[in-house]
């Protein structure tokens, strides 16, 4: 596929011709090209005896003999590559030395990088890590020959604990930055401190197995964040007082609840179907806006997209092309009914509310109250989750 890519490129600059090939014995004719390892391009056939292709130029002599002993005859179409488009523009000197810089630009845009690309990462933010990246020596725009890998990857692992891995390679102008995040655990007392386990959220009491220390609680208990579960001491009878690393799993029902109110007659954004789009140019940091400043829309929301230019897989130039869509809307009333704003909370909480939850296979009800109340609706909503609770604390002694 190397080879092939390779020698695509290699035909552009030593130029190509388009063939026509007619004859009775079309298919003796492309195995011979394969066995003598001559590139056909884009072939196209036409009917059972007809072929068109690309061929190289130096493989083009090479064809005589073939079509030769397969008596099929060739036709050059057409004429493409870099030295038939400069001679046909050599009288044409603006264009030649605009041909110049663009291919100067090239050359020299590939020695920096212009893209930073970001996989591996879920909940740390792109822009969190690139400003990350910016600051340890990898930035857009940055030379190959001042960028130091390994210096860039030792200072993101020491400045970051929530980063278990981090690998960064090179291709073309792209730097391919991979990421493994770290599961943060708890922060855990040397077992040879005194601690007790306090709540660490609010709840309800479902289930205490202690292993170490003396329970506060009992199942069914509510409590709240910061009360002692577990106390770091046992008292014996013969032993009195004896203080220890408190261990013991305990369950809880914990309760999320989040509420919202709104009337029945609100206005909201209706889409007018009406758009316009503008573009601006990106250099680097600059920024060349095609348009004009202004709307035509007096209410209108805004979409950005951005896109690099890219000449083939991997390597970006310094230029990006952002693409900006105005959506004209405007207000309109709109009362609802009881049920169609009841349904539209309670959805927008619930989407808030999970959100929260760390494991949202452990909610084992859910509580959805409404209130009507001049014109408003309110819906509160409670998920109750099973979850582990309780986190040491050393004791003072």
């Amino acid at each position: 596929m190397k080879e092939l890519f390779v020698r695509t490129v290699s035909n552009y600059f030593t130029g190509y011709v388009k063939i026509k090939v007619e004859g009775f014995y079309i298919e003796r004719f492309i195995n011979m090209c394969i066995s003598k390892k001559i590139l056909l391009m884009n072939i196209e056939r036409e009917k059972s005896t007809i072929m068109y292709a690309n061929v190289g130029l130096a493989d083009y002599r090479r064809l005589r003999q073939i079509a030769k002993k397969t008596k099929s005859k060739i036709k050059i179409q057409g004429k493409k590559g870099l030295p038939f488009t400069a001679h046909k523009y050599r009288k044409r000197k603006i264009f030649a030395i605009l041909f110049c810089i663009v291919i100067a630009t090239i050359i020299i845009s590939s020695n920096y990088i212009w893209n930073i690309e970001i996989t591996g990462n879920t909940s740390i933010s792109t822009e969190e890590i690139l400003r990350d990246l910016e600051e340890s020596g990898l930035s857009i725009g940055l030379s190959k020959n001042d960028m130091d890998i390994n210096a860039v990857i030792n200072k993101i692992r020491l400045n970051r604990d929530d980063i278990a891995w981090i690998g960064i390679t090179v291709k073309g102008t792209n730097a391919i930055v991979k990421i493994k995040e770290a599961e943060k655990a708890p922060e855990v007392l040397d077992e040879n401190e005194y601690c007790d386990i306090v709540a660490d959220k609010s709840g309800m009491i479902t289930k205490i197995n202690v292993q170490n220390g003396t329970a506060t609680v009992k199942e069914g208990d509510i409590v709240e964040t910061g009360d002692i579960l577990v106390n770091g001491y046992i008292e014996g009878q013969y032993t009195g007082t004896r203080y220890v690393h408190s261990a013991a799993t305990i369950e809880a029902k914990v309760w999320y609840t989040k509420k919202a109110r709104e009337p029945l007659t609100q206005e909201v954004q209706v889409e007018t179907g009406n758009t316009e789009k503008k573009y601006s140019i990106k250099f680097k940091k600059n920024q060349i806006n095609l348009f004009k400043t202004l709307s035509k829309f007096e209410k209108y929301d805004t979409i950005n997209e951005s896109k690099k230019i890219m000449l083939f897989s991997n390597f970006y130039l310094p230029i990006e092309i952002i693409k900006t869509t105005n959506k004209e809307y405007v207000l309109q009333e709109k009362t609802f009914t009881e049920e169609e704003l009841t349904e539209k909370l309670t959805e927008k909480i619930e989407n808030e509310l999970l959100q929260e939850i760390e494991d949202t296979n452990n909610i084992v009800n859910t509580n959805i109250n409404t209130y009507s109340d001049n014109g408003y609706i309110e819906v509160e909503v409670t998920y109750e989750v099973l979850e582990n609770i309780g986190i040491e604390q050393q004791i003072n002694i």
